[in-house]
């Protein structure tokens, strides 16, 4: 049975936590609200790129997919790296039977060695252990504060460079739900192939530095807008865990607090009864 020293000390330990915890949910709070004013921003960005995609449909299979794992370098966020983790997992498992499948319904089955690339430290160790070898360009330092388009633009970029060949891109991220749920989701984003093949696109006369560089402003555009939403459910997410933590916390300290009175109480008594005993010996 733990003493009346070691009950104190952890009581005292479980009240400095809950002090972080209650300081980050509020600081969790207020980024939240400047995380979804940005994510009502960004969107427009990815609702602009469906609607080309849309005006340029092709028929060109897109067999060869590289995925995008949007997460971020920090923790006590609950479940949202291991969300992203999983969906790619059991896309690259088995496209078909995948929720992500829907992306592009009419392509054929995605390559178990499909090349993945990773936003982000947390998904990358948890995608590490199951498809190291799929790994071939990991980003961090990525979205400290709200997402900004240079940096979706500077992830592009790399990706373009990178030499990595794909027909199609999917981004994994998670979707903005509510203030207190999000789901995982993707979007896929086509080359510059798909475009040059598409009956609508075909008819202006562009060069294909023109058509690459479309494709790659659209990859940006994608990315933008998945940072910023996944930013939002990272925000919310802590400020969720930080509020359970804290009231955890809070039932902890009630139950020590309880355990350290009765412990005082039985301490009190047995001083007093051994005071009794001693008077009554004296006499």
């Amino acid at each position: 049975m733990a003493t009346l020293r070691e009950i104190e000390l952890r009581l005292k330990s479980v009240r400095n936590i809950e002090k972080i915890t209650k300081s980050m949910k509020m600081i969790a709070s207020t980024k939240l609200a400047k995380a979804q004013r940005a994510m009502e921003a960004g969107k427009q960005y990815g609702i602009a790129n469906k609607e080309v995609f849309e005006h340029v449909p092709s028929d060109k299979p897109t067999p060869n997919k590289l995925f995008i794992v949007v997460s971020s370098d920090k923790g006590l966020c609950g479940g949202i790296h291991s969300s992203v983790s999983k969906a790619t997992r059991r896309a690259v498992a088995n496209a078909e039977d995948s929720p992500l499948a829907a992306a592009a319904p009419n392509d054929s089955q995605v390559s178990a060695d499909s090349p993945i690339m990773v936003i982000g430290d947390k998904s990358k160790a948890q995608l590490h252990r199951a498809l190291g070898g799929n790994l071939r360009l990991t980003f961090n330092q990525i979205g400290r504060d709200i997402p900004t388009f240079a940096d979706a633009a500077t992830v592009a970029d790399l990706i373009t460079q990178s030499g990595v060949q794909y027909d199609a891109v999917v981004l994994v991220y998670n979707k903005f739900v509510s203030a207190i749920s999000y789901e995982s989701a993707s979007v896929q984003v086509k080359g510059a192939e798909a475009l040059k093949e598409s009956s609508s696109f075909s008819v202006y006369e562009n060069e294909d530095d023109a058509t690459k560089d479309l494709a790659e402003f659209s990859l940006a555009n994608a990315i933008y807008a998945a940072l910023v939403e996944g930013h939002a459910c990272e925000q919310s997410a802590r400020r969720n865990a930080m509020d359970n933590a804290s009231k955890n916390a809070s039932d902890m300290i009630s139950s020590l607090q309880m355990q350290y009175n009765r412990g005082r109480q039985a301490a009190i008594t047995n001083e007093l009864v051994d005071i009794i005993t001693g008077t009554f010996s004296f006499y």
